[in-house]
């Protein structure tokens, strides 16, 4: 067993059990797929930051727009996992850059429907084809036999971690 000590305070040394760490960051499954999908966003995210001036919360909310066409901000942040302030910071600077439009919605005055401008849809359609080549070339990591297994785990992790999401939930409830 290595141990190594560490000064964590004025007056305070601990022996850092490194092997017998019963929580090892680098073997955390949450942790790894974090770090997936971060280094991800960030290579892609560098395609339409140079492009267009934009960030991963305006490219998920110009996309979801692209994909669906007119929605609430509700609606785009129950599809792209984004925090309702997050696609409302969004939504905000996409529209400042003419690149989303906004409607009041008639029948509920505090909601909104957006769509794409013509200048956001042609930013849609300019990045969809780089964005597609992107993740094939994401996708060319995984070898064609294993393909099937991935798409399989990746549903099984999303519809577990959904389930535990809820189940926290209800105890933080109480319930």
């Amino acid at each position: 067993m290595n141990i190594e000590p560490a000064n964590i305070g004025a007056d305070v040394t601990v022996l850092d059990r490194v092997d017998a760490a019963p929580l090892k960051l680098e073997q955390f499954l949450p942790y790894r797929i974090n770090v997936v999908a971060s280094v991800v966003s960030q290579a892609l995210s560098r395609i339409y930051a140079e492009r267009y001036g934009i960030g991963v919360p305006e490219w998920r909310v110009l996309v979801t727009l692209g994909e669906f066409g007119t929605m609430t901000g509700k609606s785009v942040g129950g599809h792209s996992h984004m925090h309702k302030t997050k696609v409302s910071r969004a939504v905000a600077l996409l529209e400042k850059r003419k690149m989303v439009m906004r409607r009041t919605n008639r029948a509920d005055l505090r909601e909104s429907f957006l769509s794409l401008t013509p200048a956001g849809r042609q930013i849609y359609d300019d990045l969809t084809p780089i964005a597609l080549d992107f993740a094939k070339r994401l996708e060319d990591a995984i070898a064609p036999a294993d393909r099937p297994a991935f798409e399989r785990a990746m549903q099984s992790l999303t519809e577990r971690s959904a389930g535990l999401t809820a189940e926290f939930a209800k105890v933080a409830r109480g319930g």
